[in-house]
């Protein structure tokens, strides 16, 4: 549970606002972050925090294309393809980046690791192709580019496990 796992985030968050219910979304973000989506039992907690029902919790995380309501892959690439990024080659590399994970449109890669899915409007058409992953920004895209970020999102979920594991990360690194 988030208030037994975070009670000083939750503390600090609640210190921002004057109103309790005015924390639901850094708190949903908390859920997110904790659980990978929002689950029926967050959203049960969060309205039991901020003292108001569960589906009023929900009506907000549904409203906001920031908040999962199912789960997604560890990287949840989010790739623009309307009309000003696909006339800069989005859509042919969204393709692209969907074969090389071998995913259709919207799926998660076996390993759990990765989700891609296509957005309308990541506001960097000048930028494009652009990728959000996580919410942060790789303008500018090429294959070569996103296979080395692939790789080093892969290199830092490895390291992940294995520290959760108790394991070397096998990266050489004495400390």
């Amino acid at each position: 549970m988030l208030k037994e796992k975070y009670p000083d985030r939750i503390e600090a968050i609640f210190a921002k606002y004057p109103d309790r219910r005015s924390a639901v979304m850094p708190l949903l973000y908390l859920a997110q972050e904790e659980y990978g989506y929002i689950t029926d039992g967050a959203l049960v907690e969060i309205g039991e925090l901020i003292g108001v029902d569960p589906t009023q919790v929900r009506s907000i995380a549904g409203f906001y294309t920031m908040f999962r309501e199912e789960p997604k892959g560890k990287y949840w690439l989010q790739v623009c393809t309307d009309l000003p990024c696909a006339l800069r080659g989005a859509e042919e590399f969204y393709q692209k980046l969907l074969a090389e994970l071998g995913v259709e449109d919207g799926g998660t890669t076996a390993d759990g690791l990765f989700t891609v899915e296509r957005v309308m409007c990541l506001a960097a058409c000048d930028k494009a192709p652009v990728l959000q992953c996580n919410f942060h920004y790789y303008e500018n895209l090429d294959m070569a580019v996103i296979r080395e970020l692939i790789a080093g999102w892969r290199a830092a979920a490895a390291a992940e496990a294995a520290a959760s594991a108790g394991q070397p990360s096998g990266d050489g690194d004495a400390g």
